[in-house]
C-alpha cells in the first residue's frame, strides 16, 4: 500500500533569490531602530548583516511557498495538511534549492458498494412491550400520599431529615427532606434496616458503609453516621389506566389510541437502533474492502476530535479537562487504528456521495438550524448567525450529506436475517 508522502525538489534561480533578499531588506529597513541612524535610514549593507537571519527566514517562506505551490499545481497534486522543508541550500548570490516533504489526498478505486450484504430485521412490539411503557407512563404520573403515623414497613415512602454528624471531611451534609423507598432495590439497606418499625416525630443515629463505587465520590469508601429524623410516611398511588388516564396524557381520544401511539413510539426507536446497527456494520464492511492509505494529518485530526470530545463527556460529569495530563503519543498509538478506519469511511461516504450526486438541500439545513433553535430556546436568527461566525452551517450540511448517504447504503443494500 503506497503511502501519501510526497517529496518535491526545486531549485530556484540566483536573480529571484537576491530580488527576495533585497525586498526582505526594505521592509525591515522601514522599521529598523537603531544608534546612529535615523528611523528608515539604516543602510542597507547593514541591514542585511545585522538582521541576516531573519532575512534569510522571510526568503524561504516567500519563495518556498510560491514555488510549491505552482509546483503541486502543475503535478495536480492534492496537498493535505501543512508542508515540511527537509532540506535547504541557501547562499547569497548562488541559486537556492528546497526539498519539500508533504501529504496528499489518497487515490483509491470505488469499489461496489450497491447491495451489500447486511444483517437486519424489522422491529417487532408486543403488547407486553406497550404494557411496560404505559406502567412507566403510570409511574411518572404517581402521587405520594401522607398516611396516618404508624411503624414503617417496607414498600413504605419515608420523609426523613438527614445531617452527618461522623466519617465526613469538611462541611457536613443536611438535608431537611429525602424521601426513601423503604426495602427498595435501590435504597441503600443500612437505611431500610434502621427505618423499618420507626414512626413520625422519632429520631436515630444511622451509619452507612457507602461502597468505593458509590455515584457521590464524597460519599463512596466512606463509612458515615447520619442524625435521621422521620417526619412522614407517604404511600404511592397510581392511576388507573382507562379511557381518563389517555386524555389526562395527551390528545388521545381513548386508551385504545394511546396504545396505538406508544406501538408506533417503541417501533420507531427500535427501528433506529436496528438502522444504526446495520449502517455501522456497512460501513465496517466498505473500510474492509478498500485498502488505500491515508494521510498522517487526517488521522491526527480525527485522534483530536476523539479526544476533545472525550474531554467534553469528563468536562460534563464534572472533570476539570485542564488538570488532565494528556501523554500525546501513548493517545496516537492506542486510537491510531480506529482513527484510521473513521478517516477512511469519511473519505469513502463522501466519494459515494459525490458518484450519487447526494448533497444537503438549503431546506434540510434550515430545518436542523430550527432544531438547534429549538433546544437551546434562542431566536433562529441569532443561532444562525452564530453558527455562520463558528464556520458550523458547513459542518452540518456536511452531517446531513453523510447520514443521507449512509440512508442510500442501507436502502441499497441486501437485508438478511441474523
Amino acid at each position: 500500500m503506497d503511502s501519501c508522502k510526497r517529496t518535491l525538489e526545486f531549485t530556484i534561480p540566483a536573480e529571484e533569490v537576491e530580488a527576495e533578499i533585497q525586498k526582505a531588506a526594505l521592509d525591515i529597513q522601514k522599521k529598523a531602530r537603531m544608534p546612529g541612524f535615523r528611523p528608515g535610514k539604516v543602510p542597507l549593507s547593514i541591514i542585511r548583516k545585522t538582521f541576516e537571519s531573519e532575512i534569510r527566514e522571510r526568503v524561504i517562506e516567500s519563495l518556498g511557498t510560491r514555488y510549491f505551490r505552482q509546483a503541486a499545481e502543475k503535478d495536480n497534486l492534492a496537498v493535505v495538511g501543512n508542508p515540511h522543508l527537509q532540506d535547504v541550500h541557501f547562499h547569497p548570490g548562488e541559486p537556492m534549492t528546497l526539498k519539500v516533504e508533504f501529504e496528499v489526498s489518497p487515490s483509491f478505486e470505488l469499489k461496489d458498494y450497491r447491495g451489500l450484504e447486511v444483517v437486519y430485521e424489522e422491529p417487532v412490539v408486543t403488547e407486553e412491550d406497550i404494557d411496560k411503557r404505559i406502567e412507566q407512563l403510570r409511574e411518572q404520573r404517581a402521587e405520594y400520599v401522607n398516611i396516618d403515623p404508624r411503624p414503617v414497613q417496607d414498600g413504605d415512602y419515608a420523609v426523613v431529615s438527614l445531617l452527618s454528624v461522623a466519617g465526613l471531611t469538611g462541611p457536613p451534609i443536611q438535608q431537611d427532606e429525602v424521601v426513601l423507598h423503604v426495602g427498595a432495590e435501590d435504597t441503600v439497606a443500612a437505611f431500610t434496616e434502621n427505618l423499618r418499625g420507626m414512626t413520625p416525630g422519632e429520631e436515630k443515629e444511622i451509619t452507612v458503609d457507602y461502597p468505593p463505587d458509590y455515584g457521590n465520590e464524597r460519599l463512596a469508601g466512606k463509612k458515615v453516621t447520619f442524625r435521621t429524623g422521620l417526619k412522614a410516611i407517604r404511600r404511592k398511588e397510581l392511576p388507573e389506566v382507562n379511557d381518563e388516564f389517555a386524555k389526562d396524557l395527551g390528545d388521545f381520544k381513548d386508551l385504545g389510541e394511546l396504545r396505538e401511539a406508544v406501538r408506533k413510539a417503541i417501533y420507531a426507536e427500535r427501528e433506529s437502533e436496528a438502522q444504526r446497527k446495520a449502517k455501522d456494520a456497512l460501513v465496517a464492511k466498505l473500510v474492509d474492502m478498500h485498502d488505500f492509505p491515508v494521510p498522517d494529518a487526517y488521522v491526527d485530526r480525527q485522534i483530536e476530535i476523539q479526544v476533545e470530545q472525550q474531554l467534553r463527556l469528563m468536562a460534563a460529569q464534572g472533570v476539570d479537562p485542564k488538570k488532565v495530563r494528556l501523554d500525546w503519543e501513548k493517545i496516537r498509538e492506542s486510537q491510531k487504528e480506529r482513527a484510521t478506519r473513521d478517516v477512511k469511511a469519511a473519505l469513502l461516504l463522501d466519494r459515494i456521495a459525490d458518484r450519487e450526486a447526494i448533497m444537503a438541500t438549503q431546506e434540510e439545513v434550515d430545518r436542523e438550524v430550527r432544531r438547534i433553535a429549538q433546544q437551546r430556546r434562542e431566536p433562529v436568527a441569532a443561532v444562525r448567525l452564530n453558527l455562520e461566525k463558528e464556520g458550523a452551517l458547513g459542518r452540518i450540511a456536511g452531517n446531513i450529506r453523510t447520514e443521507k448517504t449512509l440512508n442510500f447504503l442501507f436502502e441499497h443494500a441486501r437485508k438478511v436475517a441474523a
